[in-house]
C-alpha cells in the first residue's frame, strides 16, 4: 500500500494504455529488437505482449484486443487506488505507533 510504489505502477500502465490506443510500439520492445539485431538474433514485429501471446497461445488476434486488455488492466489498477488506497507515511513515524495499537 505504499503510495509512490502504487503511483509508479499507475503511471506506467496509463503510459501503456495511451501507447496501445495510439498504435505505438513500446520503447522497451524497440530497444529489445535493436539489441537482438546488434547480436545477430532474429527480431519480431509488433509489441512484446502481442508477440508472446501469439507464440504461446497460437491465436492471431487484432491489436485492438490487446489495447482493450491493457485498458481493462489499467482500470483495475486505478480501482485498487480507489478501493484500497495506498497509505501515506505519517510524519514522525506515527504510522508505526498506529499499527502497534
Amino acid at each position: 500500500r505504499r503510495f509512490w510504489f502504487r503511483a509508479a505502477h499507475l503511471v506506467a500502465i496509463v503510459f501503456i494504455v495511451v501507447q496501445s490506443w495510439l498504435g505505438q510500439v513500446c520503447p522497451l520492445t524497440i530497444w529489445e529488437n535493436d539489441l537482438r539485431r546488434a547480436a545477430g538474433d532474429a527480431t519480431y514485429s509488433g509489441d512484446f505482449v502481442g508477440y508472446w501471446m501469439q507464440r504461446l497461445l497460437y491465436y492471431d488476434l487484432n491489436p485492438w484486443v490487446f489495447a482493450v486488455g491493457y485498458t481493462v488492466f489499467g482500470v483495475v489498477v486505478l480501482a485498487t487506488f480507489i478501493l484500497g488506497p495506498p497509505r501515506r507515511k505519517k510524519p514522525g513515524g506515527a504510522q508505526a505507533a498506529d499499527s502497534a495499537s
